[in-house]
């Protein structure tokens, strides 16, 4: 009994221990993400977070205006975000992105020889390979959602990378739904 107690009381001060706000960005946080962003965004700023050239700083932690980062080298189509947001813990794809996927599906069946790789990704929480079935859990759901419009299953590759190669550091919800996420990576 004593030792559920004092199990009890570690979980209590750890928990405490993270609510903490030291340390934590403010509201002008900037978040850097590896695709180029839209001439319409540039006010935003570069970035320089050793992705290589191109990074661009995101100076909002809404992942709906994250979604206006587009491809500019052509690869896939143009004016088309390249990222897909879940909610926490889910990994069916969401109404507001079902256009995004559509756009995709179309460039794909109009281009038969273009293949995408889906990425998977999630947050920080959870054990690695829970984020890893997870990641995958997501990418197969685009990639459904492609198939279901038409797209061949040879055009598309679902990987997940888990929590690995996260968009966002910061430890907040505004962090955790940055990286919550489906890439396309066309190649």
């Amino acid at each position: 009994m004593r030792f559920l107690i004092a199990m009890l009381s570690v979980l209590a001060m750890l928990v405490a221990g993270c609510t903490s706000t030291a340390g934590k960005p403010d509201e002008t946080s900037i978040y850097y993400y590896g695709n180029r962003a839209p001439s319409s965004n540039a006010g935003s700023g570069q970035g320089g977070d050793g992705s290589g050239a191109g990074s661009q700083a995101i100076a909002t932690a809404r992942p709906a205006a994250v979604t206006a980062v587009v491809p500019t080298d052509g690869q896939g189509p143009p004016g088309v975000p390249t990222v897909v947001y879940f909610d926490y813990d889910k990994f069916d794809v969401k109404a507001e992105f079902q256009g995004v996927i559509a756009a995709h599906a179309k460039f794909l069946v109009a281009n038969r020889d273009r293949k995408v790789l889906l990425e998977g990704h999630t947050d920080q929480r959870g054990g690695r390979e829970y984020n890893l079935a997870l990641g995958q859990k997501r990418s197969e759901s685009v990639r459904r959602a492609l198939a279901l419009q038409g797209v061949q299953d040879s055009q598309v590759e679902a990987v997940s990378l888990g929590a690995e190669k996260p968009a966002s550091t910061e430890l907040s919800e505004k962090g955790y739904a940055l990286n919550r996420r489906v890439e396309f990576r066309y190649r």
